[in-house]
């Protein structure tokens, strides 16, 4: 672990957990999950994708992601259409509506991240810049293991 202690880890994880928490709160009033959000935020991304794409972007069963497609679907924020190779698969798709409500959300977020770096000291925002490719690495780090362990 490169230098990092159990105590130093335990830390990080507190620290991610606390910012993840505070993100989560810019968007609670609008009365969908996290895993709903973030599957229409994989949606707006891809612009369409089907099923087993998504399942596995989400690191999601099938199951869970068909009530959650579906919830989705329902609020008029993502539409489903017949995949045009194999008529038994689905696309998805966002609508206006969600790809609205995610750049609403999106912009949120980053809005309270700015607000929030800019009441750092300047030492401390630049060494969280100088940090930022180290933390996307370990992010799409422990995507991939995840997805290992869930396969």
């Amino acid at each position: 672990m490169a230098g990092f202690t159990e105590d130093d880890a335990a830390r990080l994880r507190i620290a991610f957990a606390r910012i993840s928490r505070s993100i989560e709160r810019t968007s609670a009033d609008v009365g969908y999950t996290r895993s709903q959000l973030s599957v229409l935020g994989t949606i707006v991304r891809l612009k369409s994708a089907g099923m087993g794409e998504l399942a596995e972007q989400e690191s999601l069963n099938p199951t869970m992601l068909s009530r959650v497609v579906g919830k989705l679907e329902a609020a008029g924020l993502i539409v489903r259409t017949p995949d045009v190779d194999d008529r038994r698969a689905v696309q998805v798709a966002p609508t206006p509506a969600g790809r609205s409500l995610h750049l609403k959300l999106r912009k949120r977020r980053s809005d309270l991240i700015s607000a929030q770096l800019a009441g750092l000291s300047p030492g401390r925002s630049e060494q969280l810049l100088q940090a930022l490719p180290a933390l996307e690495e370990l992010a799409e780090h422990m995507l991939v293991s995840t997805r290992k362990v869930l396969s």
